[in-house]
């Protein structure tokens, strides 16, 4: 598997929302809710409707599935900007509550990974975003921007499973660099 890096410029990301809300609403929410959510690229395809929404036909507060690599359980908030996302792409389709979230448009079932690397990569692509993009992207985006917005490094670990916080800060694309550069512009 290649290296991939976090998006690190939000006009990047919010040109990306833009292109693939224009082109699909699918690939929009699978977008909006991956950079929201912190998922594994295989746990959000495997997303199926009653993930998200409740009985009454309105989107749930909360997410809670069983991670597919790890076995371990994760619970955790939708945002308003993923909710509109999975609200807006509902309106578009007929839906069983046990049909996947994100139906590949031949509808024969979930989308698969590749597609999913194939939208991600090309609206990168399209908006001059540089270096490796893939699936993991958007895990790592969200960690990288929680990091930057000064979260903590040990709680952004515990939401991606990790064991240290070197191998989170490895992850998201935080570099020597970045360490040095604090040295660099601190003159206290």
């Amino acid at each position: 598997m290649e290296f991939v890096q976090p998006i690190r410029d939000k006009k990047k990301i919010d040109s990306i929302k833009k292109i693939l809300k224009a082109n699909s609403l699918r690939d929009y929410c699978m977008f909006v809710l991956g950079i929201n959510s912190g998922l594994r690229i295989s746990d959000l395809l495997n997303l199926r409707v009653e993930n998200v929404i409740t009985s009454k036909n309105k989107v749930k507060d909360r997410i809670s599935i069983r991670e597919k690599k790890t076995n371990k359980y994760k619970d955790f908030p939708i945002r308003d900007n993923a909710r509109k996302s999975i609200e807006q792409y509902l309106q578009t389709r007929d839906y069983r509550t046990d049909e996947p979230l994100f139906v590949s448009r031949k509808k024969q079932g979930f989308l698969k990974r590749q597609r999913a690397y194939r939208i991600i990569n090309d609206a990168a692509k399209s908006v001059g975003v540089q270096g490796k993009i893939g699936t993991h992207t958007l895990r790592k985006t969200l960690g990288y921007h929680a990091y930057q917005s000064g979260k903590d490094i040990t709680i952004i670990q515990k939401l991606f499973n990790h064991s240290t916080p070197r191998e989170t800060l490895d992850y998201i694309g935080i570099t020597q660099d970045d360490v040095d550069d604090i040295y660099l512009n601190l003159n206290l």
